[in-house]
């Protein structure tokens, strides 16, 4: 190569604007990042959750406290018994829903199918009331146990639904289905 014919400037110029580019990229991408400062809002928010969990103990003793003076069955909701919980009304449901309903037929809950509900029940998730305690995750390892083509539901509504069901929410469960086409929320 003749290093005495090329020109000082096709070096320089090309690595000059490089160098400039660099530093404006760095200066305005510093000016743009919003600084965190982690360690303080880690512990506004640790004690923000300590008065939070300071409050829901107050409210499980008060609870607790009043319970013991009240008669059980004297707090149930009208429609229930203490033992049993609410009773089952096959004519509302089916007024409210617009087709007649079993009781704990787990297929009502949007989503859920005879295939799905079969896998619940292989669970002992038989009931509403089971559906509705169940957590979310629970919910996806049956479903993770039926294999991969049933990866794609998604149950993150169910315990919800099945509380209304459970409860004979039905005109809720209604309104709710009709809102939330294929149960996502």
């Amino acid at each position: 190569m003749d290093f005495e014919n090329m020109n000082l400037w096709c070096w320089a110029i090309p690595l000059l604007v490089g160098v400039l580019c660099a530093y404006f990229g760095y200066l305005i991408g510093k000016s743009g990042a919003q600084t965190t400062d982690g360690p303080a809002n880690l512990k506004l928010l640790q004690d923000k959750n300590a008065k939070l969990e300071a409050e829901l103990a107050a409210c499980n003793k008060k609870l607790t406290s009043s319970s013991d003076s009240t008669p059980v069955a004297s707090m149930a909701p009208s429609g229930t018994t203490a033992a049993k919980g609410p009773v089952f009304n096959a004519a509302a449901a089916k007024s409210d829903m617009g087709f007649k309903i079993k009781q704990d037929d787990l297929t009502i809950v949007e989503g859920i199918g005879p295939k799905i509900e079969g896998l619940f029940h292989n669970h002992d998730i038989k009931t509403w009331k089971a559906l509705s305690e169940t957590t979310v995750a629970k919910c996806r390892d049956v479903l993770n146990s039926g294999g991969n083509r049933y990866k794609m539901h998604d149950p993150a509504s169910w315990p919800m639904q099945g509380k209304m069901c459970y409860e004979g929410k039905w005109k809720d469960l209604a309104k709710w289905q009709d809102k939330h086409k294929h149960g996502k929320l």
